[in-house]
């Protein structure tokens, strides 16, 4: 698709979440390129009924209906929609696919209760990188000044071990460095890689992942080129004396990494999956369920998202 005519396609999320919320805010602005939303018609009213205003007049947002398995009342999942949820994603995916939109923009979507639905499911990472046949993709949320990756994602913290190994790290790093490079426009990206253990080990006093699996890949891959500093301890790394000199930081589990990354720009912090044939970009908030039709849900991750999206073509 030209970069001189964007267009991007929004998931609307879990339907009794704030998504619903978002999509009806979005359509009161002024729009940076054609969008397409895809959600049902009628839950779209619904909930622009529920704030207060009308969806009616934005000529940039096209909808892309698709009907909810059952009624949807703010705030309270059913299962039910969970088939809904998946459809908005098959089609945004191969829309990218087919590239009629030159990228997807995701809603939050409530994994608990499409597992819930029979549905094995865990997340929007996985689950794209399935629906576009990639073996190895890469979660990274970015806010101003800081960028986390993650080496490994939605797993128990009992199988995070074992689940760093050199098999799985390598296309990991190479993924980020190459995006860093071909999606963020940074031509020697230094990527800093956390230790999985405290203190990185301590010398193998504390664990010996980083001696016998981390150290001895970041090694191989400096041969080839790539800036890697590391394996160094989270709780030190995440400083300004480091983070002033890195382009990303690769974690080694999901809440080593977000929580610093959410405390310092929940709410102006998007989500991205490298690694993809595809652009994708999603908020950094979840469904905030207690927040659904009281119009007080912020619509300023879902605008970095879209900013974002449009900058990475």
């Amino acid at each position: 698709m030209q970069k001189s005519s964007p267009r991007i396609v929004i998931t609307s999320g879990e339907p009794a979440g704030i998504g619903p919320d978002l999509c009806v805010m979005l359509a009161q602005q002024t729009l940076p390129c054609p969008i397409s939303l895809i959600i049902d018609p009628e839950l779209f009213e619904q909930r622009a009924s529920a704030l207060g205003l009308s969806v009616h007049n934005n000529k940039q947002l096209n909808i892309i209906p698709v009907k909810l398995g059952t009624t949807v009342t703010s705030g309270k999942l059913n299962r039910k929609n969970a088939p809904y949820v998946l459809q908005t994603l098959d089609i945004a995916v191969q829309g990218c696919l087919n590239q009629e939109f030159h990228a997807m923009v995701t809603a939050p979507i409530h994994k608990g209760i499409i597992n819930d639905a029979g549905i094995p499911f865990s997340g929007h990472t996985e689950y794209l990188a399935e629906k576009c046949k990639c073996d190895h993709v890469v979660m990274m949320l970015a806010t101003e000044g800081l960028r986390v990756a993650l080496a490994t994602t939605h797993l128990p913290l009992s199988e995070v071990s074992q689940a760093i190994t050199r098999e799985r790290l390598e296309p990991i790093i190479r993924i980020l460095n190459h995006d860093l490079i071909e999606r963020m426009n940074i031509s020697e990206p230094v990527i800093y890689v956390c230790g999985l253990n405290p203190h990185a080990g301590e010398g193998g006093h504390l664990g010996r992942e980083e001696i016998d699996i981390i150290e001895p890949l970041l090694e191989k891959l400096r041969a080839d080129g790539l800036r890697l500093i590391g394996p160094l301890a989270a709780d030190t790394l995440f400083t300004p004396k480091y983070l002033q000199h890195a382009d990303a930081v690769l974690c080694m589990y999901h809440d080593q990494g977000l929580p610093v990354l959410k405390h310092k720009g929940f709410g102006r912090a998007i989500n991205i999956t490298l690694g993809l044939p595809i652009i994708r970009t999603s908020v950094d908030h979840g469904t905030a369920l207690d927040l659904a039709g009281t119009g007080k849900a912020d619509i300023s991750s879902l605008n970095l998202a879209i900013e974002t999206a449009l900058a990475m073509r």
